[in-house]
């Protein structure tokens, strides 16, 4: 694997160094917020000892039954998410029960776009992460791994 020194001992890896992983996860029963921890760690690449800051070298995830995840305490109706539609007084709100029954895949895009760096490079990393709301998915000519709960959560 070439590196790239310039003159300085520490090796500096670059996006062309990286062989790029595909990682398939299962979100029945997972817990939203430490399943999309594991997953942001996926995608920036963090689990490699060639982690970069600044360089996308993360793999590929894809997330399977989205509509299947949960959040602990009771929040699915507690939890609320807040939006302003840009016009006076147009304070928009959604309970998370009501997003999960719109659109699960919006719901765990976003919750793992906020772990991301918000700069263009999280823009990058954000579309290798592929959510379905059903167990099948189109990437099975890609082999991708299959994580278990406990292999994502020691990651």
């Amino acid at each position: 694997m070439p590196v790239t020194t310039m003159n300085n001992p520490t090796p500096y890896f670059t996006k062309l160094d990286v062989d790029r992983e595909w990682y398939l996860v299962n979100a029945e029963n997972e817990v939203l917020g430490r399943m999309c921890t594991q997953v942001a760690k996926l995608l920036m690449g963090k689990h490699r000892p060639t982690f970069t800051p600044g360089q996308d070298a993360g793999a590929f995830v894809v997330i399977v039954n989205a509509d299947k995840v949960r959040l602990t305490a009771g929040k699915e109706h507690k939890k609320v998410y807040f939006w302003h539609t840009g016009y006076i007084g147009h304070l928009k709100q959604r309970t998370f029960a009501e997003k999960m029954k719109q659109s699960p895949r919006k719901v765990l895009m976003d919750s793992v776009r906020g772990m991301l760096p918000h700069n263009k490079l999280g823009d990058r990393l954000i579309t290798k992460l592929k959510v379905y709301a059903g167990p099948d998915h189109p990437h099975k000519a890609q082999q991708p791994t299959e994580l278990t709960s406990e292999q994502l959560h020691k990651l």
